[in-house]
């Protein structure tokens, strides 16, 4: 059987050819799927043995083959395969003894295209939910990964982590949303990138922050535009949305988007349909939505900040990646990787890293997760010298600086606190804010995802304070 998340294929069988024709047409004007016509009953079991039918139309009465043996013959052996057979209006009740035999549905001759269409649309959702049932079944009876090399890139040996690469592969099977949820640093594109390639649809990956966009840019970037939409439009263009047909668009930090992109979004999900910007052009769209965030959704849901029923279409499927902290294991494992890694693209010899620095870097505070750790790994190899990496190559790894990672500066004096050491005098809150941002974009190797994590606000927040510090 196909696996839902590629092209949905409809096998439609029938001796009319203009019928075959017709019913091809009908089905794949309406977006449902793929439809492949065979004219010849005998070669059902060969097709179907391809792998890559979700749907089977199958007409009860044909010259030299009767339906209903053909019927009982696929569901023996191929029983997660809806089949809806087709029949003339006076063979109804043979049509409700297939039922009875196993098929899905029947639809009388001639066919009503309102009724083809819902007839097919259940069919392949319930062709989804048996193949996701059934790969959820292996994932709950602990059966290894169906494709370990997807997950390669991820370096892991936690036990959660190899937990979620089972279940990437259970969501894959299907076209629904997936929603991805972790801090800053986690590795959320990552997870979104396996499941577009578990999937096994033909179509790009195709990735984009979305923090930070208003409505217009939001509109033009994901959908496009009309020529002439707006000045300086001088020609139509496709939005990304366009170029991740028949694949996955990854929305990443979708928790900052403006009411308007979230109305925009959430008829997408909704009705696979949008507009180019400027235009009254309907366009269809079958390309799979995957979302990532650091928010916290039950938070910005009650606020009002996002719209719950956006949310829950998204979130039919819901990922979270624990933070580095919740897998320390992982920590030495990981900084060798990325030692060797960077050592590669500056030609340098791997270097050996101290057990020391690997028990500190496992206990370090690290909000910056995977990213962070990985920036400090290269910052570390680019500037040794010596062939070995240890705590001195790790200025982050100090007591002190791990303070003002937290953004707490201890200063004694009296038996109290004060910022004097910092700025000789007691500063300004715009004087303390200023030395903030700097050392989270220091802190940070200028990642501004890591320095809005450290300082605790949205990456559209941080854009407006460095903007007002570039200023002064």
């Amino acid at each position: 059987m196909a696996r839902p998340g590629s092209k949905r294929k409809i096998l439609v069988v029938d001796d009319d050819m203009e019928l075959l024709g017709q019913l091809t047409r009908n089905l794949e004007s309406s977006g449902v799927g793929e439809t492949v016509p065979l004219s010849l009953p005998s070669l059902v079991m060969e097709r179907l043995s391809e792998g890559d039918i979700s749907v089977m139309l199958l007409d009860l009465v044909m010259p030299g083959a009767s339906g209903a043996d053909i019927l009982r013959t696929v569901t023996a052996n191929f029983p997660e395969i809806p089949v809806i057979m087709m029949t003339a209006v006076t063979d109804v009740s043979t049509a409700v003894d297939c039922i009875k035999s196993g098929a899905f549905d029947y639809l009388t001759k001639p066919l009503d295209t309102a009724r083809l269409y819902s007839t097919v649309t259940r069919a392949v959702s319930f062709s989804e939910l048996t193949s996701e049932n059934r790969h959820l079944k292996k994932f709950l009876l602990g059966e290894p990964l169906a494709n370990p090399e997807i997950f390669a890139k991820i370096i892991t040996r936690d036990a959660k982590m190899q937990s979620i690469f089972k279940l990437v592969e259970t969501v894959a099977t299907t076209l629904h949303p997936v929603l991805i949820t972790g801090e800053t640093g986690a590795g959320k594109e990552l997870f979104a990138r396996a499941i577009h390639d578990t999937s096994g649809v033909s179509g790009e990956f195709v990735a984009v922050n979305v923090a930070g966009l208003d409505e217009t840019m939001f509109h033009d970037m994901i959908f496009g535009h009309r020529r002439g939409a707006y000045t300086g439009a001088s020609e139509s263009r496709d939005g990304l949305i366009k170029k991740a047909s028949g694949g996955t668009l990854f929305l990443d930090e979708i928790g900052d988007m403006s009411p308007g992109s979230q109305k925009m979004l959430l008829r997408l999900l909704q009705e696979k349909e949008y507009y180019r910007l400027g235009s009254d052009i309907l366009y269809q769209s079958d390309a799979r939505i995957i979302a990532a965030s650091n928010c916290n959704f039950k938070e910005i849901v009650a606020k009002g900040s996002f719209r719950q029923d956006l949310f829950h279409r998204l979130a039919i499927h819901q990922i979270k990646i624990p933070a580095l902290r919740e897998r320390s294991c992982d920590i030495p494992m990981l900084a060798e990787h990325f030692a060797e890694e960077s050592a590669k693209e500056l030609s340098k010899s791997r270097p050996e890293l101290s057990q020391d620095l690997k028990m500190a870097l496992a206990k370090a505070d690290l909000p910056g997760n995977v990213r962070e750790l990985m920036n400090m790994v290269r910052n570390a190899v680019a500037c040794n010298r010596n062939g070995r990496l240890d705590l001195s190559d790790f200025e982050g790894l100090s007591p002190a600086l791990q303070e003002k990672k937290k953004g707490v500066v201890k200063v004694s004096c009296d038996g109290g606190f004060t910022l004097y050491a910092a700025f000789d005098r007691f500063p300004s809150i715009d004087e303390v804010e200023e030395l903030l941002v700097q050392e989270a974009m220091r802190v940070s190797g200028g990642n501004k995802g890591i320095a809005a994590d450290l300082l605790g606000v949205s990456r559209p927040t941080l854009n407006k304070k460095l903007e007002s510090v570039n200023n002064v």
